[in-house]
Order: structure tokens, then sequence, then C-alpha cells
């Protein structure tokens, strides 16, 4: 649980947000690591001041990033996550040993740094970029706690990403999928050459399962730059899975040995994929030394990955999930239709206007009975006219419903679920966008709060 804050500090964190936001938007990419370069220069080099593991990939990042901490922490080691986008604080995105940073500790860091922000805006055309600025803050407050080992997640791509200034001792390749295509190239192939760029040279890659023309790209990669390479399949790979009551337990395959009776909190195949290359992560980082199955077993436990798949609320049933391109809303279809006995299910999406939208859709149908389109309060959202027509094409006119803001969408759903003397299995599943499921997270704990505590 978060810590509850004091007014004051919240008024200055809330402060320090307005102040990076008032920077280039994070959706507004510069392919260049000069002005970050100069920054961590600026700096003092924070960034090299422990070792690290670098995350990539286009879905399962940011839940392969908690899997990593949650294994190194339970192991004894003092940890530092960087990971974006965030759900309801951007606090989130700069995590100490598993938490959300300090705000007295992000304060800090921010007055320390904040002028080197500035003189760097003055050497360049362009300014320090959010993304830009809010990793250097990360890359500070972890060599100033001081942490043993950062995990740092790739904002989007990897050659050129700002993150791409760490110096890792192992790299993690996600499965690899079609998104961000204005930024990153328009075939799949083009894409894994950006994101191969974070295979560093003489280093050690973790690569989960690719498409076959992906695979030959990140190989050829690696052999570019002398790494070293373990395959999902090859290598290692998950050797069980059942589906247990709040998540799976798994049997996987690592480099130096078999883990078994490992049980995950969380739904999806794909989830026991990203354990499986997590494990493989922390193996490399440990080199010769044996992993204790006990602190594998407790650090997979504690995983928690908030809007992947997350079970918010039982009766009615809620579930949140950050899908928001094609490739991870197959994932959740795959899950929903192994992991869960609804009779009938409810869609509440908003999505972004630069996605893919069709695409997301078409998988979403496949297991949505009806589907409320709504949007969320960022610019970028697409309007829930233009949603609507979109959805009716794939859905038909009488499974689509409209709600105006995304709080009207789930109250509608709610109100949809109750049904007199009804013994069905009902859900909703609140999708398509991460800041869609923030928002949506926030509300619902919210209105819940009281009757949950209660329970409690």
């Amino acid at each position: 649980m978060m810590k509850k804050i004091s007014a004051e500090d919240q008024e200055r964190v809330d402060a320090i947000e307005a102040a990076l936001l008032a920077r280039w938007p994070e959706n507004r990419i510069a392919p260049t690591l000069e002005r970050i370069q100069a920054l961590v220069d600026a700096l003092g080099s924070p960034q090299l001041s422990y070792p690290t593991i670098h995350i990539g990939g286009t879905n399962g990042k940011t839940t392969t990033s908690r899997m990593i901490d949650s294994l190194l922490f339970s192991m004894g080691l003092r940890t530092g996550r960087f990971t974006s986008p965030h759900l309801e604080t951007y606090r989130e995105r700069i995590a100490i040993n598993g938490e959300p940073i300090d705000p007295k500790e992000l304060i800090f860091t921010y007055n320390d740094i904040a002028a080197y922000f500035d003189f760097i805006d003055s050497k360049f055309d362009n300014p320090v970029s959010f993304f830009e600025a809010v990793t250097a803050l990360a890359f500070a407050a972890f060599a100033e706690h001081p942490i043993d080992i950062g995990i740092i997640e790739v904002g989007m791509g990897g050659e050129w990403d700002a993150t791409n200034v760490i110096k890792a001792d192992v790299s993690v390749i996600t499965p690899i999928g079609l998104d961000h295509m204005e930024y990153l190239g328009n075939t799949l192939v083009e894409i894994a050459s950006t994101k191969a760029g974070i295979i560093k040279e003489g280093g050690f890659a973790v690569l989960a399962q690719q498409e076959p023309e992906v695979a030959v790209e990140l190989l050829r990669k690696a052999a570019e730059v002398g790494a070293d390479v373990a395959r999902e399949g090859l290598e290692y790979s998950v050797l069980s899975r059942v589906v247990a009551i709040g998540g799976q337990l798994l049997t996987i395959q690592g480099l130096k040995g078999v883990y078994d009776e490992i049980f995950i909190p969380l739904h999806g195949k794909h989830q026991a994929s990203n354990a499986a290359a997590a494990l493989v992560a922390v193996e490399i980082f440990f080199g010769e030394n044996e992993l204790d199955i006990d602190a594998v077993r407790e650090g997979f436990a504690q995983v928690r990955s908030p809007g992947r798949c997350e079970v918010i609320h039982r009766d009615p049933t809620i579930i949140l999930d950050a899908a928001h391109n094609p490739h991870g809303s197959i994932a959740l279809v795959e899950t929903i239709e192994s992991e869960f006995t609804f009779d009938e299910i409810i869609g509440v999406v908003g999505v972004m206007g630069d996605k893919d939208v069709r695409g997301i859709l078409v998988n979403f149908e496949k297991f949505m009975d009806s589907i409320i389109v709504t949007k969320n309060s960022s610019s970028r959202s697409m309007e829930v006219s233009d949603l609507a027509n979109l959805a009716i094409e794939i859905f038909g006119a009488d499974r689509v419903f409209s709600a105006p803001t995304l709080e009207s969408a789930i109250k509608k759903a709610i109100k949809d679920l109750v049904r007199p003397l009804s013994d069905e299995t009902l859900g909703i599943v609140i999708t398509g966008s991460v800041v869609t499921v923030g928002e949506a997270r926030t509300y619902i704990k919210d209105k819940y709060a009281e009757k949950d505590a209660g329970e409690r």
C-alpha cells in the first residue's frame, strides 16, 4: 500500500510534476542520446555507479521489471526500479526496494539536480524532455539512496531511448510486436533493430520467444557486439504451467537448473514467459552463484503488477488490463478465455487515437459480449464518437454503447451487470490504454474503499 503523505509534501510533489510536464511531452521523441548523455555527464554519471539490468521489448516490460525487482529484493539486495508509464502517480516510475520513491527523497533529488536541466536546455536547440528529466531523476535518486542494482525499463524503442546511457550487465528483450510505428518503423524487423540497441558489447541478452524474423535480427545484433544470448525455448523455458487460484504455478528450466513450485499471483500464459525471462536475468546477474529456491519462490509470490489483468474488485468482478496494442490485446483474449469463467463480459474501453485501434477492437470482440466506449482524460484519447463508429463496424450496433467519461462508463457497466436473481457469472473488463486503466484504478479504489475496508 502507498503510504499517506503530508499535504505539504504532496503540494511539492505536484509542483515538481507540473514543472516536468511543462517540458517536451513524453510522446514527442527525438531519436538522439545527445541531451541525456550531456545531462548525466553533468551530473557525474550516476547511472554508472551501480550495476544495471535493462528491459526492452513491446509488451511485458513493466511486469518483467517488477519480477526482477522482487526476486533481487528477496535475495537481500537494495533495488532501484525505473518503469513507465505510471498508473496513478509518477512516483511509481522511480521505485526503491519495491516501493514508489518517498516524497521527501523525490523532492531532495529534484532540488539537487533541477538547475542542471536548465543548464542543458541552454546548450541545445531542443530542451530536455519530460522523459529525459524523469530518467535522470531516477538515476540520481538511485545513486543517492544508494542501491545495489538498478532495474531499468526502456521507455520506447531502445537504441536512442533515454535509458540507453546505462551500461547494463544483462539486457532482456520481451516479445516484440507492432507499436509506435511512427517512431520505430513499419515492420517487425525495423522495430527489432531499434529495440536491439540495448544489447551491449560483451554483455548478455535474454530473449523471450519472438517471431522468426525478429529472432534473426536480435541474434544478428548480439553477434555483432559479441553478446551471449539465452533464448526462450532453447537455453531456458517454462516447463509447466498450471492455473491456480489467484494466479498460476510454474516450473521453469533456467540456465543452471530447474526451479519448481513457483507461484505467481498473475494471470496469463504471457506472465509465465515473463517470469522465466526474469529468473534467467537474475541467474545471469549472480554469475556462478546458485540461486536460493526459497528466495526465488518468495520473490515471485510477492510480485504485483497493477493494471495487468488485475482483478481489482469482486462482486462485481472488475478486471483492469493495460492492453493498448494488438499484441497486448491478443494476450488479454487468451488469458480471459483460458483462466476466467464468465458467462457474460462487458468491456469498458478508452484508447489513444494514435494506436492501431481497429486491431485492438477486433481482438476485444472475441471475448466482450458488449462494449462501452469512452475516453480518458488525455488529449491523445480517441473521441468517443469515432471510437463508437469503429466499434459498431466490428461488434455490430446492438453490442456497442457509449459514455462521455470513464467514470460514467464504469457506473453504466456496473448498473448493467446488476440483475435480480441471476446466477450468471458476470464480469467487467476495463482496458485499451494505460491511462484508462490508471484512472479507473483510482476511481474504483475510492468508490469501494469503505466497503472493502469493512470486509477485511
